[in-house]
């Protein structure tokens, strides 16, 4: 607790009395043996206040300028708090311009409850030049010890950054397993600590609530509450493990059943995918840690395969010379940089194959492996380009593309003549549909 003027006089007055500034000083300097009661709580006090408070007496007690230098007092702490503030900030801004991190954090941090601590402080000097009962500087008291508590904690809630940074540095330098999408789940998890920290010591010192049976009790709920959230906790530790095992991160593409999209956010529940269509999908975590998943983000390359087909009635040598058209394509300066690593000419190269007879056309089979694979776009118009070259080379060759269709052979094409002839009765073919004189009728 906060001890001070305000605080040390409840041990020598008579509730009722009002003290003076003097003899606010003079409990000052008293040794243990004035050391005060115990406090109590601020419902207690705000009751005895409602009977005892009289404030006819309280302007009778204190004159003009006691109140001219408690209004001085909050006009300065107003004043010079936001003076300090702002000059903390300005600080804070030219370490942080200067990459100095920690020492921006720190100082940027401690604007606000520097400010308020200031104002605080001015208070408590202002309401000492007053002459009030025993009760009301109990009450002053508890106000500045919330306040200063307000500040304090106030400060930690700020500064928690700098643990994160410090993890952050952690992890860029040791490669450790730990992903940096753990961290404001850190960062939340400690704000959280030290906010329920403040309030709890903020029950004790200034309401004078016993904290342990509230202790106790939430014990006792927590342990009904974790049985009923069976679910959140599966899919709490479902985060835990996403995001130590890494099977994807922020920003990567991957597909999870009938859902494919970019990850936008790993949360303590849920991981939420944006599709390409725009409808944004919520994945329990507990469903994904027991399910596969694709990520095509990490993969290397991006395969293709391509069948190329050509009509049967094609020669072989037109044929071979379709599969030396592609292989010649993907070998050329337009095209070899995104399907050859430079790095090893050998791994995973173009592979060209006149591969299967099928019912309608002869198949050339194309595999081919763009790099990087992260580009996708630019992989579709690497596909567009080839696509429109092929065409282009096979129409100087003289290479028809095949279709699935059924062709009819008709008389009088001239790339494909098709002889006709009738049969007689006798089964012997006569011209012109004729039957040769002296065949006999079956009949």
């Amino acid at each position: 607790m906060i001890e001070g003027p305000a605080l040390k006089s409840i041990a020598v007055v008579r509730r009722g009395q009002a003290v003076g500034p003097a003899a606010q000083l003079a409990v000052v300097g008293a040794g243990p043996a004035h050391a005060p009661a115990a406090p109590k709580s601020l419902d207690r006090l705000l009751t005895s206040v409602t009977h005892e408070f009289r404030f006819a007496d309280l302007l009778h007690q204190n004159h003009y300028y006691n109140w001219l230098i408690l209004l001085g007092a909050i006009f300065v702490g107003v004043a010079l708090g936001r003076l300090v503030a702002s000059g903390l900030r300005r600080v804070g801004a030219r370490l942080e311009s200067k990459h100095r991190h920690f020492q921006a954090l720190l100082t940027d941090g401690a604007a606000g409850p520097a400010n308020l601590f200031i104002f605080t402080s001015l208070l408590l000097l202002g309401m000492s030049q007053l002459y009030l009962t025993a009760v009301l500087w109990d009450i002053v008291g508890k106000a500045v010890l919330l306040l200063t508590a307000i500040a304090f904690f106030w400060y930690l809630f700020n500064v928690v950054g700098v643990v994160e940074l410090a993890l952050k540095r952690f992890i860029v330098k040791h490669d450790t397993p730990i992903t940096e999408q753990i961290l404001p789940i850190v960062r939340k998890t400690l704000r959280i600590f030290v906010a329920i920290i403040g309030a709890l010591f903020i029950l004790q010192e200034v309401f004078g609530r016993d904290i342990g049976s509230w202790l106790a009790g939430l014990g006792i709920a927590g342990l009904a509450v974790s049985l009923a959230a069976q679910d959140s906790l599966k899919n709490f530790f479902g985060s835990i493990t996403i995001l130590l095992d890494r099977p994807y991160l922020v920003g990567h593409w991957i597909q999870y059943k009938n859902s494919s999209g970019t990850v936008e956010e790993i949360g303590f529940r849920s991981t939420r995918l944006r599709q390409f269509d725009g409808v944004l999908v919520t994945i329990p975590n507990s469903d994904v840690v027991n399910n596969s998943v694709q990520n095509y983000t990490r993969r290397p390359f991006i395969r293709r395969a391509l069948n190329v087909t050509v009509p049967y009635d094609t020669p072989p040598e037109k044929v071979r010379q379709a599969v030396q058209i592609i292989k010649t394509l993907l070998a050329s300066a337009e095209f070899r940089a995104n399907v050859h690593d430079p790095a090893d000419p050998q791994s995973y190269p173009p592979r060209v194959f006149f591969n299967e007879f099928k019912a309608e056309s002869l198949n050339i089979q194309v595999y081919y492996y763009y790099r990087p694979a992260s580009d996708y776009w630019g992989y579709m118009a690497f596909s567009e380009r080839f696509n429109f070259a092929l065409m282009q080379a096979y129409e100087q060759a003289g290479i028809e593309f095949a279709f699935p269709t059924r062709t009819l052979y008709l008389a009088g094409d001239p790339k494909r003549k098709l002889s006709l002839a009738v049969e007689g009765a006798d089964g012997v073919p006569t011209e012109d549909g004729k039957q040769r004189a002296g065949a006999r009728d079956p009949a």
